[in-house]
């Protein structure tokens, strides 16, 4: 029974079954397009049509496949929203640091923050666009802002969960406030500041994706726009969706094992808490 027990709770069988699900869904919803009598490659391609398209030798340029052009694009978004990525961190960090030092500053941006988080991407992007003038400084400048809030935030956050004892502690052993910040707020906050960046990473790609099908200057959301509207083979389309969700998956799971990384002592604690949580079922 146990190990029945264990088999269920596996995190690779979770995914399984959700993997399983969207592929029974999805081919689903592609037979009733292809029963339409509608080209399916111009709708909804099967996934084995799509998987065939990865490896297919027939180009849909001059001289690059379906998985080439993908490829190719995706350096320049990819780059650029890296690049935005990076100065949204720093920044959002920095501004956590102020404002918990500074009550003044929070009570002068957070409004700013609130109107820009709540901004819809589409409505920023041709704003942004028409000020810089530079398709490739937009992807960025917002990738930048979407990661600025996310970091801000649940960094000020981590701040100010500092428990009393330790600040107490540390006062007790008269630490100035450069001490305090470096052996107490910091580390406490490095949690929740990875809790930023596993929100913000994924954020940033999309973002950057979005600017590209603003104008034709390459890369992904410049293919995808090309490809619905039939420049080119509809199976670019899929294959920037999926390359897109894998990115945004595998830039959520890198933040973690970085977090992982940066946090051991969460790991000890939750292999402490889980051997307890046994040790009491047993007893039980």
């Amino acid at each position: 029974m146990k190990s029945i027990r264990k088999l269920l709770h596996a995190k690779w069988l979770v995914m399984l079954v959700w993997i399983i699900g969207v592929v029974v869904v999805w081919e689903f919803f592609a037979c009733r397009v292809e029963a339409t009598k509608r080209t399916p490659e111009n709708v909804l391609p099967h996934i084995g049509q799509i998987i065939q398209a990865i490896f297919s030798t027939d180009t849909v340029t001059r001289d690059e496949t379906a998985l080439q052009v993908v490829l190719s694009s995706a350096g320049q978004t990819l780059e650029r929203a890296a690049i935005g990525f990076l100065i949204g961190i720093i920044l959002g960090f920095v501004l956590a640091l102020l404002m918990h030092l500074f009550r003044g500053v929070e009570k002068t941006v957070s409004p700013y923050l609130i109107i820009i988080q709540v901004i819809p991407i589409l409505g920023m992007a041709p704003i942004v666009l028409a000020i810089t003038g530079d398709i490739g400084v937009s992807r960025i400048v917002i990738a930048a802002i979407l990661t600025f809030y996310p970091v801000a935030a649940n960094t000020l956050a981590g701040f100010r969960a500092t428990e009393l004892e330790k600040r107490e502690l540390m006062y007790s052993y008269a630490a100035n406030r450069f001490q305090l910040y470096m052996k107490t707020y910091i580390p406490n906050c490095i949690p929740y500041f990875f809790t930023g960046l596993k929100i913000s990473a994924p954020m940033a790609i999309t973002a950057s994706i979005l600017v590209d099908t603003l104008q034709g200057d390459g890369g992904l959301g410049c293919m995808l726009s090309q490809a619905q509207k039939h420049a080119m083979s509809i199976y670019v389309f899929w294959l920037i969706v999926i390359f897109s969700a894998c990115i945004g998956i595998l830039s959520f799971v890198v933040m973690e094992w970085l977090e992982n990384a940066a946090c051991p002592y969460r790991r000890v604690g939750t292999r402490r808490k889980r051997g307890g949580n046994k040790h009491g079922n047993s007893a039980q």
